[in-house]
C-alpha cells in the first residue's frame, strides 16, 4: 500500500470516528431527573428499605429467602445465562487482537528410488484494523447486551424475594384462618348439643336447631378450601426454594399480622428510576443501537494486516538448516457489489433501533403507571383495614350484649344465632383485610424495586 493511500484511509477512519454509544448514564441520570419532578410517593419518604422484609421478624421467613436466593432454579439460570453473556463479550472484545495460528508440518515422499523429506513450521496471523469503529460496535453490542442480562437476574431476585414474601403471609393467614373456622365450628357444635337438650325438653324450637345446623355446614365446607389454599401456598414456597412441598415445613406465626410493617423508602423517585426493567430495556435499545452503527460501518471497507513467518526445511524432518521466510500483507476489501443488501441489513436495524426506543419509553411510562397503581391499592387496603377492624369490634360488642339479653329472656335465640353470625363474618373479614393490607405493601415495595434489588445482587 502507498503512503497517500494509507493517509487517506487513515483520515477516512478519523473522519468516521469510533462508533457511537448510547451514553446510559446519561440516559438514567435526565429519568431520574424526571422521576423526581413528578414527586411520586414522596409521602413514603422516611427509612432504608434494603431488607423490608426483615421488618415481620420472622426467623422462618429470613430463612426461606436466603434458601430461594441461593437454590431457585430460575434463578441460576438466569446467573448462568449472564456468565455466557460475559464470555461472548470477552470473544468479541478479543477481535481487537490478531488472529491466526501456527502450524508444524513434516513429509517424506517416495518417488522410484528417489527419497525427499521436508519439515516446516511457520505462524499465521490476521488484524483487522479497527479504523471505521465496526469492532467497536459490536463490542458495545455485546457489552449492552451482558448488561441487559445481569438486570434480568436482579428482576428475577425481585421476583423470588417478593413471592416468598407473599406466599409465607398467604399461607400464615390461610393457617390463621382455618383457626377462626375451627372455633367457629367448635362454638356451633355446642350450640346444637345445647339446643338438641332444649327441643328435647320443649323449650327450643326445630327453627333454632335447623339454623344452627345450617351454619355448622356452612363452617365446614370452607374447611376444604382453606387447605387446599394453605398446601397452595407451601407448593409455592417449595417451588421458589427448589423443594418438594412434602419436605418444607412452617411453624404457625399468628403473631405475625400484629407486628409493625410499614412502607418507608430513602428516595422512592431512585426507586422507580433504578428498576431492572426500565435498565434492561435501556441497555436493549444501546443493544439495538451499536448494531445499526455496525451495520452502518459495513458499508466502509475492511482494512486488514496479514502476516506470515516460519522456517522451511529441505531435505530433513528435523528443522535443521532451515530457511527463514516471512511476509506483510495490507488488504482493503469492499463489499461494493454487496451494497443492496448491506443498505436493507442497515435500514432493517435502525427500525429495530427505533423500536427497541420505542419499547424503553413504554416501560419507562409502565413503570410510572404502576407505582401509582400500587400506592392506590395500599391507601385502600389499608383503609378497608381499619373499617373491618372497627366491625368486628362493633359486631363482637353486639354479640356479647345479645349473649347477656338472652341469657336474661329478654330476646329469643334467633336473634343471639343472628348476632353470633355477624361477628364471625366480621371477624373473617377482618382477617382476610389484615392479609390483604399486608400484601399490598409487599406489593408496594416489589414495584418500588430500584434501590433494595441492587442490594440483593451486591
Amino acid at each position: 500500500m502507498s503512503k497517500l493511500t494509507l493517509t487517506a484511509v487513515v483520515i477516512a477512519g478519523l473522519l468516521s470516528g469510533c462508533a457511537s454509544k448510547i451514553d446510559e448514564q446519561q440516559y438514567q441520570a435526565d429519568l431520574q431527573s424526571f422521576v423526581a419532578q413528578t414527586q411520586i410517593a414522596t409521602q413514603l419518604q422516611g427509612t432504608d428499605e434494603l431488607t423490608w422484609w426483615q421488618q415481620l421478624e420472622s426467623a422462618q421467613l429470613n430463612e426461606l429467602v436466603v434458601k430461594a436466593r441461593a437454590s431457585n432454579h430460575n434463578l441460576k439460570t438466569s446467573k448462568l445465562q449472564l456468565q455466557s453473556a460475559l464470555e461472548r463479550l470477552g470473544a468479541q472484545r478479543a477481535a481487537y487482537l490478531p488472529q491466526g495460528d501456527v502450524s508444524i508440518d513434516a513429509s517424506r515422499t517416495s518417488l522410484g528410488n528417489v527419497q525427499s523429506r521436508q519439515s516446516q513450521a511457520g505462524v499465521n496471523l490476521d488484524w483487522q484494523l479497527d479504523l471505521f469503529g465496526k469492532v467497536t460496535a459490536l463490542v458495545d453490542g455485546a457489552n449492552a447486551g451482558a448488561m441487559s442480562q445481569a438486570e434480568q437476574v436482579r428482576a428475577l431476585q425481585i421476583e423470588v424475594v417478593s413471592s416468598v414474601v407473599k406466599g409465607f403471609v398467604s399461607y400464615q393467614g390461610n393457617l390463621q384462618k382455618q383457626q377462626i373456622i375451627n372455633l367457629q365450628i367448635e362454638a356451633l357444635t355446642q350450640s346444637i348439643d345445647v339446643l338438641k337438650a332444649r327441643v328435647e325438653e320443649g323449650v327450643a324450637s326445630e327453627l333454632d336447631l335447623n339454623r344452627t345446623l345450617a351454619q355448622l355446614k356452612q363452617q365446614q365446607s370452607l374447611i376444604p378450601e382453606i387447605e387446599y389454599a394453605r398446601f397452595r401456598d407451601l407448593a409455592t414456597l417449595a417451588l421458589l426454594t427448589g423443594e418438594l412441598p412434602g419436605d418444607l415445613l412452617l411453624d404457625d406465626e399468628s403473631g405475625l399480622f400484629s407486628r409493625d410493617f410499614t412502607v418507608s423508602l430513602t428516595s422512592p423517585s431512585d426507586a422507580i428510576a433504578l428498576r431492572p426493567d426500565i435498565s434492561r430495556a435501556l441497555f436493549e435499545f444501546s443493544q439495538a443501537n451499536s448494531f445499526s452503527v455496525a451495520a452502518s460501518k459495513a458499508l466502509l471497507p475492511d482494512i486488514s494486516l496479514t502476516a506470515f513467518a516460519g522456517v522451511i526445511s529441505l531435505g530433513n524432518n528435523q528443522l535443521s538448516n532451515t530457511q527463514q521466510q516471512w511476509q506483510i500483507s495490507p488488504q482493503i476489501q469492499w463489499s461494493l457489489l454487496s451494497y443492496p443488501a448491506l443498505l436493507a441489513q442497515r435500514d432493517a436495524q435502525q427500525y429495530l433501533t427505533q423500536a427497541a426506543y420505542s419499547q424503553y419509553q413504554q416501560v419507562v411510562l409502565n413503570a410510572m403507571s404502576e407505582s401509582e397503581l400500587s400506592l392506590q391499592l395500599l391507601v385502600k387496603q389499608n383503609e378497608q383495614s381499619s373499617y373491618a377492624k372497627e366491625r368486628f369490634s362493633y359486631a363482637n360488642n353486639a354479640f356479647l350484649q345479645a349473649q347477656a339479653m338472652y341469657q336474661e329472656g329478654q330476646i329469643p335465640y334467633l336473634e343471639l344465632l343472628d348476632a353470633r353470625q355477624d361477628v364471625l363474618i366480621a371477624q373473617e373479614n377482618a382477617v382476610d383485610s389484615t392479609i390483604s393490607s399486608l400484601l399490598a405493601k409487599v406489593d408496594t415495595y416489589q414495584v418500588f424495586n430500584g434501590r433494595w434489588s441492587y442490594a440483593l445482587v451486591n
